[in-house]
């Protein structure tokens, strides 16, 4: 059994699961990859991590919305390192449901991928979190509490997402923190990167209006907070902690 803590982090190839993978391996931590479809960029990340520290970093391929595939992923993951200490629930589908078009297969995904997978992850994977006195970390999302027109399924599942962080602290405890962050304004959606369209940046100057810092944050940013209730919040469960700026104040 490796001596080193591992974190396992769900949706880790890209944006803010691959800046958390990332602070956790500067840390010294071994590290999960988990992915779903984006295989080269979780393959890229994991290269990159063990050239920096050699056989630090493992993938690991799982559809969260398959219940036999969770299952497998959490015995998967205590047999890669040997042991587990932070599960951070990354992963999520994000996009637009309207209303009348809402179909069970849609509904199943959002739900599946935003809470199903990580709720039935920290469930099979508590025993060892409570074995290493570990943590679990769940990435919310603003409109947990401030709905997003249009995204009803995502906006639910998010918010449920949330009330099993408080949920699960109680269950867990004393033996795993649960905590959460949710982040605010972090990257551009591809509805907004287009820097061409003047109606796409007068978007993103409504929305920087509207945060008290006047700016986007960074993925970055949210790798930090995750960390710091992984590893240093010693008398933190149940919280949720917003990093958005100040646009939950306005």
């Amino acid at each position: 059994m490796t001596e080193h803590k591992v974190v396992c982090v769900t949706g880790a190839a890209q944006r803010i699961g691959a800046a958390i993978a990332r602070t956790f391996h500067r840390q010294g931590f071994r590290v999960i990859i988990h992915y779903h479809r984006s295989a080269d960029a979780a393959e890229q990340l994991v290269m990159e991590l063990n050239r920096d520290r050699a056989s630090s970093a493992q993938t690991l391929q799982a559809d969260l919305c398959n219940s036999r595939q969770v299952q497998a992923m959490s015995l998967q993951a205590l047999k890669i390192f040997g042991r587990l200490d932070v599960l951070i629930n990354n992963a999520s589908s994000f996009y637009p449901t309207e209303l009348g078009e809402i179909s069970d297969a849609i509904w199943d995904d959002l739900i599946d991928s935003n809470l199903t997978g990580a709720f039935f992850l920290s469930r099979d994977l508590s025993t060892e979190l409570k074995r290493t006195q570990g943590a679990i970390v769940n990435i919310i999302d603003t409109h947990a509490d401030q709905p997003l027109r249009g995204y009803s399924i995502y906006c639910i599942a998010k918010a449920a997402l949330k009330a099993m962080t408080r949920s699960l602290a109680l269950e867990l405890a004393p033996g795993v923190r649960v905590n959460a962050v949710s982040p605010g304004a972090i990257l551009w959606s591809a509805a907004l990167e287009d820097d061409g369209d003047p109606a796409f940046a007068a978007a993103r100057k409504k929305i920087l209006q509207q945060i008290p810092l006047g700016c986007l944050g960074q993925p970055e940013h949210i790798a930090a907070t995750v960390y710091f209730l992984a590893c240093h919040g010693h008398y933190l469960t149940g919280q949720v902690i917003r990093v958005d700026g100040g646009r939950n104040l306005t």
